[in-house]
């Protein structure tokens, strides 16, 4: 269980994050409410595991809690209705970005990672799928018409959703049509090199070429192909694109 607080000046906003929160997420305990800033750090000394934190605010926005030195030590997660602040929230190492409103699977994704952080010393479970010394997933088994098929997952450019399908395009140009659904598929790779740009396209971060954002936001694979990002997406893609990035240069 994590202790976590709500930091918004809007009434509905405050008891609608509650509400979600209560029905959807078990693993938090909502410890404080707070309307500002400076209500919020009055909640600080509980030692919250979780800020849910709202940044335009009128007096003090949310980014001057963080200079509260128990603030640093909490997971913040930024709720607001503004996307504009995505970078600042990644320089801030927010644990994730929310776009009001809340999107029920979203708020779900970002207590996991929560969960995961209390608990990131135990090694996580993949389970079905072949690992490499590192933990990493580097093969993956798929049911074909007359049994399996064992593919390397660093040969897979992304992966689109065609109902109760999944379309697996490797760096060879084959093309493999698998009955799992894309969520299966995120589950088990999007902790490492793939992310999950749109609720039909799961890419493969190593054949990422180039992303813009003159209109929306739209990455270029190695091949030529090109996604939208969804709009919804667009903050946890900039989070994860830095994370994989970082560990790149390592």
């Amino acid at each position: 269980m994590l202790n976590a607080i709500i930091v918004d000046d809007e009434e509905f906003a405050r008891s609608s994050l509650y509400f979600l929160i209560q029905e959807n997420c078990p693993e938090i305990k909502i410890t404080g409410i707070a309307k500002s800033v400076a209500e919020a750090r009055t909640l600080l000394s509980s030692r919250p595991d979780v800020i849910f934190l709202d940044i335009a605010m009128p007096g003090e926005n949310g980014f001057s809690l963080l200079e509260h030195p128990e603030a640093q030590k909490s997971n913040i997660i930024f709720t607001t209705a503004f996307d504009q602040y995505a970078l600042k929230a990644i320089k801030a190492n927010a644990l994730d970005y929310l776009l009001k409103p809340i999107d029920i699977d979203e708020l779900i994704i970002a207590v996991n990672k929560a969960v995961e952080n209390k608990k990131k010393n135990q090694p996580m479970p993949i389970i079905d799928n072949h690992l490499n010394d590192k933990g990493e997933v580097k093969k993956l088994t798929i049911p074909t018409a007359n049994g399996y098929r064992i593919i390397n997952t660093d040969t897979i450019l992304y992966i689109e959703a065609d109902s109760n399908y999944s379309i697996i395009s490797l760096e060879n140009n084959e093309k493999i049509t698998v009955s799992k659904v894309l969520k299966d598929y995120e589950e088990i790779l999007s902790e490492f090199s793939f992310f999950r740009i749109h609720k039909s396209t799961l890419i493969n971060l190593e054949y990422l070429k180039a992303y813009s954002s003159k209109t929306g936001l739209k990455v270029i694979m190695t091949n030529g192909e090109e996604f939208q990002v969804s709009r919804r997406r667009i903050s946890e893609f900039y989070f994860k694109i830095k994370q994989f990035t970082n560990i790149k240069r390592v």
